[in-house]
């Protein structure tokens, strides 16, 4: 049985689900099985906790010792966005495969350099979009292809959250303008993959980018303030390559929104309703000769719908978050095994930060950006 051993940057929220997803995607990987060799964090105590709780064999507060470990052949990072590029070219400068959080990059000029550095490696990349990965949202792409809604006219997908929603919340890594934009590059990344996944690139935009919140604390208590640089709501009209227009919003200052990541899609024979914090739901709707039955089903996830059974074998009992990256590394340890890539990868990330960059530039400009 193949050994492959992974190596993972940072120990928060993200590195926490990361770890567990590696260890649960070894249930599921066949004869090839990710060890977790190592976990880094400039917090060693942080460090520690996490390799007791993960069962890493080892732990270090300097990430380029994951660089330099022959037993790691993947580094997986979830370190703030400023760090992703260093860490990542370091790691594909020594021939490991990579997994980065999303954005990839604070910009689409750097993640052109990163994507281009790991083909010219022969390395294979992925990238933190695990909502894509949703069973569901499958299914809804290759409705979309076999033409279940007719001819596609309309998207409205939306990124809403609230986690910085009050004036009291302090700075953070978040803000920091070297890591990118905000909440279009953050939360508008997830919706722009999503719409990208489902109805193929976006062409042409003009956006809207707000700071709502103009400073914020230095750090948790402090009386002193410091500017915010970056947008708290971006709102996008956007026209997609294949003829349709839509609506995107990314808002991290919606009160009361925990996880509102959602679109629906109008299309001439009918139309489909997602929501994130309803993930093991879509709604479908298909115009009928009775218009007295007209209207949405709940179409409820269940093991028909690969890789759903995996995990359960019985519909409406529901995958979780966890699950979702779970199939994002179950994914991706089969495409290092194939040689080939199960995306989104570097350069997926790369065409989405291109959107991004636009975005930025369209509310900079106050005109309408082609891609």
């Amino acid at each position: 049985m193949r050994k492959l051993g992974i190596g993972l940057i940072g120990t928060g929220f993200m590195g926490k689900s990361h770890a567990m997803a590696w260890k649960a995607a070894a249930s599921f990987s066949g004869d090839i099985q990710p060890v977790l060799v190592s976990v880094a964090d400039i917090d060693s105590d942080a460090a520690q906790r996490a390799q007791q709780q993960f069962g890493f064999q080892r732990w270090t507060n300097r990430w380029q010792d994951l660089i330099d470990d022959p037993e790691i052949d993947v580094i997986s990072i979830t370190s703030p966005n400023r760090f992703h590029a260093e860490q990542s070219l370091a790691a594909i400068a020594a021939g490991k495969h990579v997994h980065c959080e999303k954005p990839l990059a604070p910009d689409s000029a750097t993640a052109e350099r990163m994507y281009r550095a790991a083909d010219r490696a022969g390395v294979i990349t992925q990238v933190g979009f695990n909502y894509v990965k949703n069973p569901l949202l499958k299914m809804a792409k290759k409705m979309i292809a076999d033409g279940d809604l007719g001819e596609i006219i309309g998207f409205r997908g939306i990124h809403a959250e609230d986690f910085l929603a009050s004036p009291t919340v302090p700075w953070s890594w978040r803000l920091d303008p070297s890591g990118g934009a905000g909440a279009v590059a953050d939360l508008g990344s997830h919706i722009l993959g999503m719409a990208r996944f489902l109805l193929g690139p976006i062409e042409e935009l003009v956006a809207d980018l707000e700071t709502v919140i103009k400073t914020r604390p230095e750090s948790p208590g402090a009386t002193t303030s410091k500017a915010v640089e970056v947008d708290d709501i971006a709102r996008l009209t956007v026209k997609f390559a294949r003829g349709c227009s839509g609506h995107i919003e990314a808002n991290w200052v919606a009160a009361g929104h925990k996880m509102q990541l959602g679109f629906e899609i109008t299309g001439s024979k009918g139309s489909l309703i997602f929501n994130q914090e309803r993930f093991n739901e879509l709604q479908y709707f298909r115009f009928s000769e009775d218009e007295s039955k007209n209207g949405f089903v709940t179409l409820v996830a269940g093991p028909e719908h690969y890789p759903y059974g995996l995990f359960c074998p019985a519909p409406g009992h529901q995958l979780g978050f966890n699950d979702l990256k779970t199939i994002e590394m179950l994914e991706f340890i089969q495409a290092i095994a194939k040689g080939n890539t199960a995306g989104p990868d570097f350069k997926e990330a790369f065409e989405i930060q291109k959107v991004v960059d636009a975005a930025v530039a369209s509310s900079r400009e106050r005109s309408w950006i082609k891609i």
